[in-house]
């Protein structure tokens, strides 16, 4: 006996398969099912043979469980988290995105830095910072 596979669909996928299904098994017209999911009549006939082809799980989306395109390289971000202690750890982040590209040819977004140093503590985001506390003045005396 075959072990039967766990398929992840949303229910937007769970949806789309049941009408390609009631497509491949000729109880619903192509036309109305590009109607009903949004799609092309071209697109249909696309899912409904990847359906046949691979099953359930060809509904799926491709992009789940990969990582993102943009992603940081781990061992960039050690090194110019690195960098960024020895040498500007009293910086900004917009200044020390700077100092990365020009001094060490490290190209990182500016918001990428201020995250990395966020996360070790070597920056404080201006809300979180405390309040800072001013002498109140003495009244100047006047006549009237």
């Amino acid at each position: 006996m075959a072990a039967t596979e766990r398929i992840t669909m949303t229910m937007r996928e769970l949806d789309r398969f049941k009408v390609i299904q009631d497509v491949a098994d000729g109880k619903l017209k192509p036309w109305r099912a590009a109607e009903r999911l949004e799609l092309t009549t071209r697109q249909v006939r696309r899912l409904v043979a990847r359906l046949r082809e691979h099953g359930p799980a060809g509904l799926v989306s491709g992009h789940r469980s990969k990582p993102g395109n943009r992603r940081l390289d781990p061992g960039a971000a050690d090194r110019a988290l690195s960098i960024i202690r020895d040498r500007y750890a009293d910086f900004g982040p917009t200044l020390t995105c700077e100092k990365l590209w020009e001094c060490h040819g490290i190209r990182l977004a500016k918001e990428t830095v201020r995250k990395l140093m966020t996360e070790a503590g070597l920056w404080i985001p201006r809300r979180q910072r405390p309040p800072k506390v001013y002498q109140p003045r003495a009244r100047r005396a006047c006549l009237g």
